[in-house]
């Protein structure tokens, strides 16, 4: 592990994503606590105020303090985001393995299945998966986890078709292990370098996409404080006051980079050829 985070700080891209995504980490653990003001008080006497020393980055068109609103509303976004990213991590994972363990006619017809899936892009299946379950952040969470569960299944079920060739996958088969051994304690531990750079990225791709969700009126609804809200809420009245918008459009661009950077830096610390 200390090796791994030496590799990691010596490119460029790997030390700022790990800088980036450790600040929006403490932001999501103790953003609550170092809010300045109660994120859903309003004032119609403080509605469009410009960034100053009372609101450091001004308020919106209630007079809700923006600063606070983004310390708060980054632990519903990222975590959302995060969970929703691993559990279609470990949903395609499961499927790779186990298609490329099974082989044969099985195989072909889990791919074509996961191929047919991966023509819709990503926003649509989501979208679609919403409309089917209703609007609220968790079925948000579920449309995401399945919709990145496909891409993940194919990636693994690569990663996975060299393991199953190996010494010891042989070695356990001719011991008579079952399946389930084989896959669990063989194969899945060992596409776990790949599988780490790939859900690192995708957490970028989940944060814009809850927020997408949100902005369309699928995912959080008023009056949770969630990134993607705070945009929709904000584009009528962007024209009179720009910061509304900006501000929690930045910091969803922000973890975007930080993930992207940080799932880049992996993937180069993890490969031994590129010299670390």
């Amino acid at each position: 592990m200390i090796e791994l985070l030496k590799r990691l700080l010596r490119t460029p891209q790997g030390a700022v994503g790990l800088v980036l995504v450790a600040l929006v980490f403490i932001v999501v653990v103790f953003g609550p606590f170092l809010a300045p003001r109660d994120p859903e008080a309003m004032s119609i006497l403080a509605r469009y105020k410009g960034p100053s020393a009372t609101f450091l980055l001004g308020t919106d068109q209630y007079g809700r303090d923006i600063l606070s609103r983004l310390l708060i509303g980054a632990r519903s976004t990222v975590t959302m985001a995060v969970f929703a990213t691993l559990a279609g991590t470990f949903a395609g994972a499961f499927i790779g393995t186990v298609s490329a363990f099974l082989g044969g006619r099985a195989d072909e017809i889990i791919m074509r299945t996961i191929d047919a899936i991966m023509a819709i892009p990503n926003l649509l299946f989501a979208l679609l998966i919403v409309n089917l379950l209703g609007s609220s952040s968790v079925n948000a969470l579920v449309a995401v986890a399945v919709a990145f569960a496909p891409g993940m299944a194919r990636i693994t079920r690569s990663v996975a078709l060299t393991v199953r060739k190996q010494d010891y996958v042989s070695a356990a088969i001719a011991r008579g292990e079952s399946s389930r051994y084989i896959i669990a304690r063989e194969m899945l531990p060992n596409v776990v370098a790949p599988i780490v750079v790939e859900t690192t990225i995708r957490v970028s791709f989940a944060v814009m996409l809850f927020a997408t969700l949100s902005f369309l009126g699928l995912g959080a609804q008023p009056p949770a404080t969630e990134w993607g809200l705070m945009v929709s809420e904000a584009r009528q009245y962007m024209h009179i006051s720009a910061g509304i918008l900006i501000w929690p459009s930045l910091a969803i661009a922000i973890v975007a980079i930080g993930f992207n950077l940080l799932g880049d830096g992996l993937r180069d610390a993890l490969n031994p050829r590129t010299g670390g």
